[in-house]
This record gives structure tokens, C-alpha cells and sequence, in this order.
């Protein structure tokens, strides 16, 4: 099992990222808690990891914080809940605010989700109410925040395709980054002021 990566960011197209590790590219898929912390191109990271092994494919998933890796290796042992969705929960909400939901049996805030019905929503609350870990225990940052560099291309067209990776049907995706104001904004911020204004 790989832990953790040290290495110089090369790439980042949420949801994917590559690491260049002493001159091996890792392709790792990370949610938007992760993109949002990210520093510019080719500065050195650390992310912690998780890897899914398939029949099909090897799946190596990279998160800022020990709490966002916690929780998605709790929500893929509920039933129903696999990487994808998963990683489409932790971009949508930050660990403590999915804290809150189970919580608070909130329901409504998690249909809201792309991929998240009502009975999975109500799935979630019943089987992720004890499996829920200490967040004062897990939640250990290790990125430190800084400025990301433009995207490469067209910001906006470059957050609805990950918009759409996330699980959003691409009228909707589209729909979600039309009325803000994308001047001078990166593809990371159009897509978290698009995440906050469908969780409204």
C-alpha cells in the first residue's frame, strides 16, 4: 500500500493530478478539498493516498489530509459507495460539514450531491453515524495553501468537464458555471463557487 507521495506537482486537471516523484509520474484522482490546497506547478507536495486495485484498473486516489483520506476509506466500505462517488461527496462537502450532516440527520443537504439519492442519502446517515472517526484525531493538514497558477486553456470550459467528472450531466455542469464571474478566477475557484451555489 502506498501511504503518502513526495513530489513535485506537474499536473492538475480536477480531477486528476500527477506527481513527478524522482522522474516517475504518479496520476492520482483527488477531490476538490485537495484541489483547493494545492500550490502552483512544480512545487513539491505531500499527499496522502489510497490505492484501489481492480480487476480493470489500479486507481490511486490523493488527499491534503489525513481526514479527508479517513472519511473517503469509511464511505467506500457503505454499501452502494464506490471510489466515485465517494470522491464526488469530499469535492461537494468538506469533512466536517459531512460531519454535520450524519449528525444532524440531514438528508436533504446530501441529495444534493451529484450521484446521491434519497436512499443513499439515508443509507449514508444510517451506516456512516458509528463508523465515523474523531476529526480532532485525523484531520492533520500537510499542504500548505498558495496560490494556484492559471489555468492552461479556458478556465471555464476546463470547470464544467471537471464539473462533469464529478458526476454533473454537462446541461447542468454548464448551467452551474454560467453566471459567475470568471474573470481572473482559476478553473479550481470557478468550480468551488459553482459546488457552493448548487449546495444552496
Amino acid at each position: 500500500m502506498i501511504g503518502f507521495l513526495r513530489g513535485k506537482l506537474v499536473y492538475k486537471a480536477p480531477p486528476f493530478l500527477i506527481l513527478d516523484v524522482q522522474g516517475v509520474g504518479y496520476e492520482l484522482e483527488a477531490p476538490m478539498t485537495t484541489f483547493y490546497d494545492l500550490p502552483a506547478l512544480n512545487e513539491e507536495i505531500k499527499l496522502h493516498t489510497h490505492l484501489v486495485v481492480r480487476e480493470d484498473a489500479h486507481s490511486l486516489f490523493g488527499f491534503s489530509t489525513l481526514a479527508d483520506r479517513t472519511l473517503f476509506r469509511t464511505l467506500i466500505k457503505v454499501s452502494g459507495v464506490g471510489p466515485k462517488l465517494a470522491l464526488t461527496i469530499l469535492s461537494g462537502q468538506s469533512a466536517e460539514e459531512f460531519h454535520r450532516c450524519i449528525h444532524d440527520n440531514d438528508t436533504l443537504a446530501l441529495v444534493r450531491l451529484p450521484g446521491v439519492g434519497k436512499k443513499t442519502a439515508e443509507r449514508l446517515v444510517i451506516e456512516m453515524r458509528d463508523r465515523l472517526p474523531d476529526l480532532a484525531e485525523s484531520a492533520t493538514s500537510n499542504i500548505t495553501s498558495s496560490s494556484t497558477m492559471p489555468a492552461i486553456g479556458n478556465p471555464k470550459q476546463e470547470a464544467v468537464s471537471a464539473l462533469c467528472s464529478l458526476g454533473y450531466k454537462p446541461l447542468d455542469a454548464s448551467k452551474m458555471v454560467q453566471n459567475i464571474s470568471t474573470e481572473g478566477k482559476s478553473c479550481e475557484d470557478i468550480i468551488r463557487l459553482a459546488l457552493q451555489g448548487a449546495l444552496k
